[in-house]
């Protein structure tokens, strides 16, 4: 199980300069990924992209890759090309819009692609891209899966409090129904009814109806063993335990509804509060 929130921060260092990779990932209901890609490295996004989706089914992704380049001695050689249409588009924006002011010569040198690099120290730095992306998605995952074991493991021991709420309200259901028949008698007996055994017995099974609690009971259970079971699922659980939580938190409900006396309601507050504290940490799982 993997939590949706995770960092990774690689770098790496050629001739072609210094690279710095950052991978953050925050809760979310789909999957939404952000690039921020040094200018010569842009035209790996759609790898990057493709890669993602395939491994990271939802929740923010942050993805932001520096590079700074080595300092070459020697004289700049300029991309003739990629000045020209620079040229243009200077020109083009100046007849649209009158009184704009003009970039300075640093301006335009600083424009990505206007210093030329080789092709050679161009691929190598895109392998060195790609080859960083991938121990950073590594990375990031590796400490997605750590907060997610950390997860589950609060979720579990939340589980195990529900289950000794649920054992506890068994064990309580026998002395409620005494006791309600005994509460129905004394009213009687205060009221001056006489109630015949029949009408005594009828008077018990309804109040047994309202406050049989013993479906709910076996639905909260049910659903504690397939949380349980998903808990050690390969493939993302998020959202399959996000229904389950919603499920558990309808049986506490009903369980409530039902209570008729302060031990079962105090015991279906504390199911409610345990369920909210595992549905708060279903919130950041994958």
């Amino acid at each position: 199980m993997r939590s949706m929130t995770g960092f990774s921060r690689e770098d790496a260092s050629a001739d072609w300069g210094r690279l710095e990779l950052e991978l953050r990932t925050v809760n979310q209901r789909h999957l939404d990924l952000n690039f921020q890609l040094a200018a010569p490295l842009r035209s790996l996004e759609p790898a990057f992209r493709e890669q993602l989706r395939g491994r990271i089914q939802r929740g923010k992704v942050d993805i932001t890759l520096r590079y700074f380049p080595e300092q070459q001695e020697g004289a700049l050689r300029l991309d003739s090309n990629r000045l020209e249409h620079l040229q243009r588009a200077m020109e083009e924006v100046e007849q649209r819009i009158v009184g704009i002011a003009q970039p300075t010569t640093l301006d335009v040198l600083q424009w990505p692609g206007v210093i030329a690099s080789s092709a050679a120290n161009a691929q190598a730095l895109e392998e060195g891209a790609v080859a960083l992306f991938q121990q950073g998605l590594e990375a990031l995952e590796q400490a997605r899966e750590r907060e997610g074991a950390r997860l589950a493991d609060i979720i579990r021991e939340r589980l195990g409090a529900i289950e000794q709420e649920v054992a506890a309200i068994r064990a309580l259901l026998p002395s409620i129904i005494e006791r309600q028949r005994q509460l129905l008698v004394e009213r009687a007996n205060a009221a001056s009814l006489d109630l015949d055994e029949h009408r005594l017995g009828a008077e018990v099974a309804m109040l047994v109806q309202r406050a049989d609690v013993a479906e709910e009971l076996d639905r909260l259970t049910s659903h504690v063993s397939e949380i349980r079971h998903q808990l050690g699922s390969q493939q993302p659980v998020g959202r399959r335990l996000d229904f389950l939580v919603q499920e558990l938190n309808r049986e506490a409900n009903t369980l409530a509804s039902k209570s008729v006396v302060k031990e079962t309601t105090h015991r279906a507050v504390e199911l409610k509060v345990l369920i909210e504290q595992i549905r708060e940490q279903v919130q950041n799982v994958e």
